[in-house]
């Protein structure tokens, strides 16, 4: 089927209850992992691509590989646009074929942030794509968009209806203490923030920074409303794990497909347990 809004698969969640996997590809063997995952779990799925993994693989063969797996899966799958930072970036992925992007303002003031997504959003709701927007500071390492702990600040709940009242985006990404790249120990999360800003924001809520929360948490989050949850450097690992547990077992190994088939194997096994614990499974 053709891929779809990611709006249309946060409404299902809300209704639903449960939270969809966004996972973030770099290359075509995680496009393919993350899709077989979906299909054997029967969950829709969102294949994310950030400016690093746009970069790396070129915007032409993202897009590419994202249509030609949603085209063949059985399932709903969504290609969304990960911390866009500017205006022209996100238009560019909207005419290349991205049915969801995120505009990630949050380094500006408020008043500049909100401008800043409804301009994107005038764009992508006349053509039917669906706007995430980011409020708050999320920690850690993304690509080259770094983050310090000294610098990251969560996510004030009035501030969060101010903004969701001024540009009535289509999901909010929150800061409540999560972080990107690999956690030096268990992240404490501030649910009575999130309960705040769920009371007072009514439209889905990501979590981003969610590999290496322990799951009950996660759920906890699923439950306090949280409707995406993105995944990377879970992926990451398990690519890594793959490819030297097949270089480990055969060192004299040219064959690539020798060496990257086990990474997409485990990258599948990760999503899959993702998948079910976000409660996804079975909703396609």
């Amino acid at each position: 089927m053709p891929l779809v809004p990611v709006s249309q698969l946060l409404a299902a969640a809300e209704e639903g209850k449960y939270a969809v996997g966004a996972f973030n590809c770099n290359n075509m063997e995680i496009v393919q992992a993350i899709v077989a995952a979906a299909e054997a779990e029967r969950a829709p799925v969102i294949i994310q691509a950030s400016q690093g993994a746009i970069k790396y693989a070129g915007l032409e063969y993202i897009v590419a590989l994202a249509r030609l797996a949603g085209e063949n899966a059985s399932v709903p799958v969504a290609l969304h646009l990960d911390h866009g930072t500017s205006f022209a970036q996100c238009i560019q992925c909207i005419r290349s074929g991205f049915t969801s992007v995120m505009i990630d303002g949050s380094k500006y003031p408020l008043e500049e942030n909100i401008a800043l997504t409804n301009r994107v959003l005038e764009v992508a709701r006349a053509v039917g794509v669906s706007v995430e927007a980011e409020l708050g500071k999320i920690g850690g390492t993304e690509d080259d968009i770094h983050v310090d702990e000294r610098d990251a600040f969560f996510t004030d709940p009035a501030e969060a209806k101010q903004f969701v009242d001024a540009t009535k985006v289509d999901a909010l990404a929150v800061a409540i203490g999560t972080a990107h790249g690999q956690y030096k120990g268990r992240p404490e999360l501030d649910f009575d923030r999130l309960a705040k800003i769920r009371q007072l924001v009514n439209i889905p809520i990501v979590l981003h920074g969610s590999s290496g929360v322990p799951e009950e948490d996660i759920q906890k989050a699923i439950t306090l409303g949280v409707r995406k949850v993105n995944i990377d450097t879970n992926l990451r690992e398990a690519f890594v794990d793959g490819v030297k547990e097949a270089i480990e077992k055969n060192p004299r190994e040219i064959d690539p497909r020798k060496i990257l088939g086990p990474a997409k194997t485990k990258m599948s096994e990760v999503i899959r347990e993702k998948i079910r614990i976000f409660g996804s499974n079975g909703k396609a």
